[in-house]
């Protein structure tokens, strides 16, 4: 089973404009909701994938009991550190080709919230094969919190992937235990090493490179559109994809952390991982739904994701 942790919980709300009118009223005709926040994102791929999930995290309130129903809706089984505070709404609008996201912070997180879901979260390891931990920190929790969490998965054997950014990443790249997976994109790598990281090979090697990523045995930086740049071990891949007709990219980069943990669970071969990851990513892009894939479409777009190991 794959564990996926979402610490800052939301309900994500689409709203799609043909045009955005600052200072007006804008009316929307289609209105999306969903149990969201990254992690939940990776658990809804994961089980759309039919490979067998847990979501945990922290929630409360209203918005929480209904962040609960819509995952049963969806049989993703759940097992949440329930506080006395309300979950989050996340906006996105979907204006002219853009996306505007309005987040609110979430609830603020006491140090013996942040004792709790540490103890429910080492339970919860028994009997998993893999741990997914995605997005931002709640208030109130340290930094290096997800540190915590790194170190007592490793400590048992399993895999952890770390998808966040800003200091909780650098906090988690620091620490001596080091997660098993990374996935960046290029301006959180560059914020990363303090200076701007061009998209080409010789940048991209480089950076992956720095004693910081030492220890890791996958780093993905996505480019979006553009594909990927990975570095497996000492190996470095360029990962390229086919041009797709883009509904709803929210949820694209989740996606591909789902498909990178299904395809570690499942032991594939090193291209066969990428080309997972990749393929999940691109299926998110195509449907409306954020964190979500018509996995009846893989077969054909996993055939068309190139991969070209680079010479180190």
């Amino acid at each position: 089973m794959i564990l996926a942790v979402t610490m800052n919980p939301s309900v994500d709300i689409s709203y799609p404009l043909a045009e955005f009118k600052l200072d007006d009223v804008n009316r929307v005709e289609q209105v999306r909701k969903t149990a969201g926040g990254k992690g939940l994102n990776v658990a809804r791929v994961i089980r759309q994938m039919d490979e067998d999930v847990l979501a945990t995290g922290v929630l409360g309130g209203t918005l929480g009991d209904y962040i609960i129903q819509e995952l049963s809706k969806t049989e993703i089984a759940n097992d949440f550190l329930k506080i006395n505070q309300e979950s989050r709404n996340c906006i996105a609008i979907l204006h002219d080709g853009q996306q505007t996201e309005i987040l609110e912070s979430g609830p603020t997180l006491t140090e013996e919230n942040g004792a709790a879901f540490v103890k429910k979260y080492q339970e919860l390891l028994s009997g998993v094969s893999i741990v997914t931990i995605s997005g931002s920190l709640p208030k109130g929790l340290e930094p290096g919190y997800y540190r915590q969490l790194v170190e007592n998965g490793r400590e048992q054997g399993i895999p952890v992937i770390v998808d966040t950014s800003g200091e909780a990443l650098r906090q988690v790249l620091v620490h001596r235990v080091k997660p098993f997976a990374i996935k960046p994109n290029l301006t959180e790598l560059s914020q990363l090493l303090g200076q701007e990281v061009e998209p080409g090979i010789d940048s991209l090697q480089q950076a992956l490179s720095d004693e910081l990523f030492q220890g890791i045995e996958w780093i993905m930086i996505s480019l979006g559109s553009e594909g990927a740049f990975v570095k497996h071990r000492a190996d470095f891949y360029r990962v390229t994809i086919p041009a797709i007709e883009v509904v709803n990219p929210v949820g694209s980069g989740d996606a591909t952390v789902a498909g990178l943990a299904a395809a570690l669970k499942r032991n594939l071969p090193v291209v066969d991982v990428l080309k997972t990851a990749m393929t999940t990513g691109m299926l998110n892009t195509m449907e409306a739904g954020t964190g979500s894939i018509n996995y009846a479409n893989f077969s054909r777009l996993f055939e068309m994701v190139q991969i070209t190991k680079i010479n180190s």
